[in-house]
């Protein structure tokens, strides 16, 4: 009898000890999740071969981790590609190309990346510029949908447009380039140092049960240049002399690609310089200051994410990090985002998890896009795997890209994709009104659609209607192809020699048959 009741007792504690086990499995065992997204990051990094960067942080990361050099974001404009990253859907089907609209009022209730981890029983919190502020989240950073808790947004991220650079006769000024003194500053800081102790604070003072999804979003190195003095020290004017050789529009540019940087001429410190409307150009001194003041913003991130990346535990959290899309430094004359050029879509993609240990960095020359970091962490993760969207269902809970898990784990590393982007524009010239470099959806009347091909980038302008978002592929304002075995910079246009006929024909159809899905 005793025996019977010891085999009994042994028996509940065996059923206990599982269940413990099963909800571990669940919980605990899970991997930590970090997204870090950088704004406006070109792969301006040392471990990307950019041998003028100083980059030792995001250098010594790569090194550990599997970097993606062909990644590219789906519109060079924030709003509308972080709305595509973390919801995991092409402009097109958002429906939103500008700052103004929620896509959960406008489009659809989709389902975003940390609202997929929170569904799962993570803990998830935001920190700094995730999704972008104001009406594109609704005012709330997407909560209580993506996040557990209310996101941090830095308090003094509220003079990030404020005159406080302070010029030679101390008036204070809305400058774009402004290394400061932070004891000179509205509360002594800059927004990205409080996103980082922020950061750290959260990861050190963890203790729930759940594994937690954390983002974190640097402000830098989008405009103004506005960072810690001493970062810009470390940076020589006469190294940023010789960046590229593109001092003037190329003429076999269509108009309507160009962007005319309307941000950066309306700076304090550049806007009584005359550079004439829209194609400039900017003088040689002022082109190597800006070049100068945005390696050192980079500098600046650089050195905040390393403070930050060495409180992580690397034995149990998957960390990826990127930017939501480039940033031009003068390649076609031009400087910003805005436009569908190789500069201003390609993005740095790291990933880092212990499930690939590796001493010695793996990069992925396979072409990957923004829209697959969703599936991507939730592979990782080991979640559900999203669904694929299917545009006959209203799926709210779906991704358009595609899980790179497989290539990190070697596998289809020689498959060929393609990276498909698009820009809109409100007529086929540059123009200050409506602003050509940001139109508001209902001043949309173009929209460059571009594929990126292993060889070629392939790019097409055309009538858009904005009331229906529809599109007249036969009303071509522009056609654009670059060759990227012989021309990196996409300096020559080939489109209108009669060689490459039966290649933009091609890729065309590509084009159209690729958006038309």
């Amino acid at each position: 009898m005793l025996n019977v009741k010891v085999s009994n007792v042994l028996l509940m504690l065996l059923c206990i000890f599982f269940l413990l086990a099963v909800q571990a499995a669940k919980n605990g065992l899970r991997r930590n999740v970090v997204l870090i997204i950088f704004d406006d990051l070109r792969p301006a990094l040392g471990g990307y071969g950019d041998y003028l960067a100083q980059t030792p942080n995001l250098d010594a990361f790569i090194k550990e981790s599997h970097y993606f050099t062909r990644a590219y974001s789906q519109q060079s404009l924030c709003a509308p590609s972080r709305n595509s990253m973390l919801t995991g859907r092409r402009p097109d089907t958002l429906h939103l190309y500008d700052f103004y609209n929620y896509w959960r009022d406008f489009t659809g209730n989709f389902s975003t990346l940390p609202q997929y981890f929170k569904a799962h029983n993570y803990y998830t919190y935001g920190i700094g510029k995730v999704f972008h502020p104001g009406i594109s989240s609704n005012n709330t950073d997407d909560y209580p949908y993506s996040w557990s808790l209310p996101v941090f947004r830095p308090q003094s991220e509220k003079y990030m447009n404020s005159p406080v650079c302070p010029d030679a006769g101390g008036i204070l000024r809305k400058n774009l380039i402004c290394p400061v003194h932070l004891q000179t500053q509205p509360l002594k800081t800059l927004p990205d140092i409080e996103s980082t102790a922020e950061a750290i604070r959260f990861v050190s003072a963890y203790k729930r049960r759940r594994p937690f999804f954390l983002a974190v979003g640097f402000h830098k190195p989008h405009i103004n240049f506005r960072f810690p003095q001493q970062f810009i020290d470390q940076f020589r004017l006469e190294d940023f002399n010789n960046y590229t050789t593109d001092n003037n529009k190329p003429e076999d540019m269509p108009n309507v690609a160009w962007n005319p940087y309307i941000d950066v001429r309306s700076r304090d410190d550049f806007k009584h310089q005359n550079i004439s409307f829209p194609y400039g150009p900017i003088s040689a001194k002022h082109r190597s200051q800006i070049r100068q003041a945005y390696y050192a913003s980079v500098a600046y991130v650089d050195d905040l994410f390393g403070k930050f990346i060495a409180h992580l535990n690397k034995s149990n959290t998957i960390v990826l990090v990127t930017s939501d899309h480039g940033w031009s430094l003068g390649e076609h004359a031009e400087w910003a985002k805005y436009s569908n050029f190789e500069v201003a879509l390609r993005v740095p993609l790291i990933v880092r998890s212990p499930e690939f240990p590796t001493n010695a960095s793996q990069n992925i020359h396979t072409i990957a896009e923004l829209i697959d970091i969703f599936p991507t962490l939730v592979d990782l993760a080991h979640l559900p795997a999203l669904p694929s969207c299917n545009k006959s269902s209203q799926n709210l809970i779906c991704g358009e890209g595609k899980s790179l898990y497989p290539l990190l784990q070697g596998v289809g590393r020689n498959e060929e994709y393609v990276a498909l982007s698009q820009y809109p524009r409100p007529g086929i010239e540059p123009t200050k009104h409506p602003n050509s470099d940001k139109p508001k959806l209902s001043n949309i009347k173009v929209m460059g659609y571009s594929i990126r091909t292993n060889v070629f980038r392939y790019t097409l302008w055309v009538r858009f209607n904005a009331h229906d978002f529809s599109k007249d592929w036969n009303e071509i304002f522009g056609e654009e192809l670059y060759d990227h075995r012989l021309d990196e910079g996409e300096d020559v246009n080939l489109a209108k020699i009669p060689e490459y006929n039966e290649t933009c024909t091609l890729l065309r159809q590509q084009l159209i048959t690729a958006f038309s899905k």
